[in-house]
């Protein structure tokens, strides 16, 4: 009877245990999720409310083009969730300053052999044992710890920001590039359109039996090449979709619509480029990551060292055991457990070896990195000033160019000059339409790339570019 008792009182305590269970597997007790940041930070977004259903049959700003990146890069999702599984395993750590409690629940049942089956009923013996202990005193091991997965869930916050910012300077390269080719492909078909009139101006030429079939052939074979020429970055447009769509999160054949761009230029370089290089120091998320893994290694050491060193515990403990044959029985003990290492084959000595060679990585690696990222502060620095003198260089460049072969193709026209300089200023005025293209692209991938080197990517950055809003807006 006593047993069938015990039986029913230890039903509900195993379902309370394993609901228990439950909630500290899918819950946070410990508050570490709070602490990491969120899929996507605020700064990062131009919409306010978050990520949004994609609206495919409208034209895409750069705003709307970094948005869509954000949320549907898996870049994104894959560094959010290696954050997560850090401030996890800060939680792992803090539970060590929490009390262990176990409750062990066995029955046994005696065989009784076939003569005494029918003296009585089966030895059947239940025995529970509830032990709490909770570690009282371990040399700072525990705070080592728990200061090392803090540390680390801070590297994995700032590791986060440095992925969002590199997914968008490498979606706003991509958008660039996308207008580029837009702007490209029209410059081609203007030079073709001109190779057009070339030709048929050469043809009426011949005709009229004013012009030489070699300059006939010649008009031809230049809008052949200019034909060939449009097709060539034809193709490379459509490559440059597919590239800026992969890189939103979606498949290279979904169709996006992009919104007219201007062709201006990036505002000009406001600071001077040590004042730069010192606002990288302060605010490059990698750089960021790079220190506090250096704290967290050196954490680590003190917890190499604490571990080697005794522990106190306090314990208390409760046995019942009830059997079909005896009377039930229970017992309560509370006691103190000092744990002495006296030896273990030197592994101790080796794992603070480790910790102290691991910070010094860290160290080394945080000083290589502080010295990149000058580097690449001063490289992009350079690199924008460059691109801006181009722009103005090739803004001159084009307007002579056009005038250029203004002049050429009206004294051709007129009878008064030849095919050879007006094919050579046609070529020179497509040539320069091309330059102008690309030296607008690289000053605004110059301005995105300096931003992303300094560590101040983010929608107010990227609001300032030439393309996030829309025209009139």
């Amino acid at each position: 009877m006593r047993t069938c008792v015990w039986l029913i009182m230890l039903l509900p305590l195993s379902c309370v245990q394993a609901q228990e269970s439950l909630f500290y597997h899918d819950g946070d007790p410990l508050g570490t999720q709070v602490q990491t940041l969120p899929r996507i930070p605020g700064e990062y977004l131009a919409n306010a409310n978050g990520c949004a259903q994609v609206d495919w049959q409208q034209a895409l700003t750069l705003a709307d083009v970094t948005d869509i990146a954000l949320c549907h890069n898996p870049q994104t999702s894959e560094v959010w969730a290696s954050a997560r599984v850090q401030a996890a395993q800060l939680g792992v750590a803090k539970s060590a300053y929490l009390p262990s409690v176990t409750d062990t629940v066995s029955s046994n049942m005696g065989v009784l052999s076939p003569e005494s089956a029918t003296r009585g009923n089966p030895n059947l013996n239940i025995a529970n044992s509830l032990v709490a202990s909770y570690l009282l005193y371990d040399f700072g091991n525990r705070k080592a710890n728990v200061e090392s997965a803090r540390q680390l869930l801070l590297a994995a916050g700032a590791t986060q920001s440095s992925t969002v910012q590199a997914v968008l300077l490498n979606t706003i390269v991509a958008y660039y590039q996308v207008q580029a080719n837009m702007a490209a492909l029209t410059a081609a078909q203007q030079a073709e359109r001109a190779a057009e009139e070339n030709f048929k101006a050469a043809n009426a030429r011949y005709q009229a039996g004013v012009a030489t079939p070699a300059d006939k052939l010649q008009a031809q074979t230049a809008y052949a090449q200019l034909t060939l020429q449009r097709i060539t970055i034809e193709g490379t447009l459509r490559v440059a979709y597919g590239n800026l769509v992969n890189l939103m999160g979606w498949p290279a054949n979904r169709n996006v619509v992009l919104a007219s761009s201007s062709n201006d230029v990036p505002p000009g370089i406001l600071d001077d480029v040590g004042t730069l290089i010192e606002q990288a120091g302060q605010r490059r998320p990698d750089l960021l990551a790079s220190e506090a893994q250096v704290r967290a290694a050196e954490a680590s050491i003190a917890a190499s060292k604490a571990a080697s060193k005794p522990t106190i515990s306090m314990g208390v403990s409760n046995n019942l055991q009830d059997g079909s044959q005896y009377a039930a029985n229970s017992a309560t003990t509370l006691g103190v457990t000092v744990s002495i290492p006296l030896f273990a084959g030197y592994a101790p000595t080796y794992r603070i070896r480790a910790a102290e060679a691991t910070a010094d990585l860290r160290l080394a690696q945080r000083d290589r990195l502080r010295l990149q990222i000058s580097l690449d502060v001063w490289s992009a620095y350079q690199n924008l000033r460059t691109a801006l003198q181009s722009v103005t260089a090739s803004n001159t460049l084009l307007a002579s160019a056009e005038q250029s072969y203004r002049v050429a193709f009206g004294r051709y026209t007129a009878g008064v000059g030849n095919i050879i300089d007006t094919l050579n200023a046609q070529s020179a005025l497509a040539t320069a339409r091309q330059q102008t293209i690309q030296a607008r692209l690289n000053a605004n991938i110059a301005r995105a790339t300096l931003a992303q080197a300094i560590g101040v990517l983010d929608h107010a950055m990227i609001q300032s570019l030439p393309g996030a809003k829309t025209p009139g807006q």
